[in-house]
């Protein structure tokens, strides 16, 4: 048998490999393979979405503040570029959230991510009758079974490696700790997932499929300004940082970003800040909000705007696998190749 029959032959071997560890998550997206697209709010609008779609993974609108107008203009527009599935990523604490809901509903989107925090019970009950399925983050294994409860239908585990907002711990020990004890929905990975090395890693842990945000941004598709792609290209790992809080008494969530003067003066206006109220001049209510407030409109001003100098660069650790820029169908189309790849290299058992 020739080498190239011995190579045809190893890459059918790992392609049923693949076609059976992601079988679960692709049956439940509908999609050809089980990479969802994470939510990043500017960056993953129509085009990044369809585009993921169309690649064959499983693009997801970030919603972020869109309110029910928005996010309509928004859902019609992606079906007007795709004929594939994709899901919409709704913010919990939103104020319209179940106007939100019911915009999805309307449209008949088939996948709901409620994301940043515990979603309300009605919520979910909301989203079930009216026929969608229902995705939630699990940031440990007592919060994916109380939600299982609830009548979630499948989860995605988040590591600290993600860009934006993060969690305190890692993704390879969150995988460890809820892939072998949640069998009963299908469990998506994701966070610094940069190359198919890794995605074949989680599957064979136990993964339905694997959520990526970080790589596509470079997407050809991507609407992100030229200032921020480039600055991903640029960056590596250790330029993703995530936000210091410098006082207990002022709690800042993490936002990992790759590290600009808007980080420095971030650090500066917490220290006047907490130094105002310890003198007395401003109360605690007052400090909180100064320091809350000074990253708003910072995300789109990087995204949209290109001022990667003051706008918040919101990446994950993976950036540094970021090289260039590519149509999507080229980046999954790396992304599966590298997976089958790997798994052709593994001993048969």
């Amino acid at each position: 048998m020739s080498n190239n029959a011995d190579g045809a032959s190893e890459h059918a071997t790992a392609r049923a490999q693949l076609d059976a560890l992601w079988h679960r998550g692709r049956e439940f997206l509908g999609s050809d393979y089980a990479i969802l697209g994470g939510a990043m709010s500017w960056v993953s609008e129509r085009n990044l979405v369809a585009a993921i779609s169309n690649s064959g993974g499983f693009g997801v609108i970030a919603c972020g503040s869109l309110e029910p107008p928005g996010l309509r203009e928004e859902i019609a527009a992606t079906f007007g570029l795709t004929d594939k599935p994709f899901g919409v990523n709704l913010i919990t604490m939103h104020p319209e959230l179940d106007g939100l809901i019911d915009c999805c509903l309307d449209f008949e989107v088939g996948h709901i991510v409620l994301a940043g925090g515990l979603p309300p019970v009605d919520a979910i009950d909301r989203i079930k009758s009216g026929g969608a399925k229902v995705l939630c983050f699990a940031p440990t294994l007592s919060v994916a079974r109380k939600l299982l409860r609830r009548g979630v239908d499948a989860f995605i585990i988040e590591g600290m490696e993600a860009g934006g907002h993060t969690g305190p711990v890692a993704t390879g020990v969150l995988s460890q700790e809820i892939l072998p004890e949640l069998r009963e929905v299908p469990v998506f990975v994701g966070g610094g997932i940069g190359r198919g090395e890794s995605i074949a890693a989680f599957l064979e842990m136990g993964a339905s499929g694997v959520q990526l945000g970080t790589r596509f941004v470079c997407a050809e598709e991507s609407i992100a300004h030229a200032n921020f792609k480039q600055a991903f290209i640029r960056s590596n790992a250790r330029d993703a940082q995530p936000s210091v809080q410098l006082d207990p008494k002022f709690p800042v969530i993490p936002v990992r970003a790759i590290v600009n003067k808007a980080t420095v003066l971030f650090m500066e206006t917490q220290r006047d800040v907490i130094a105002r109220f310890r003198a007395g001049e401003v109360d605690q209510k007052a400090a909180q909000l100064e320091i809350e407030r000074f990253w708003a409109g910072a995300l789109r001003s990087a995204v949209i705007d290109g001022d990667i100098d003051h706008g918040s660069v919101m990446a994950g650790q993976s950036v540094g696998m970021v090289t260039r820029e590519q149509p999507m169908s080229d980046i999954i189309g790396e992304l599966v190749e590298q997976t089958l790849t790997t798994l052709a290299r593994r001993p048969e058992a």
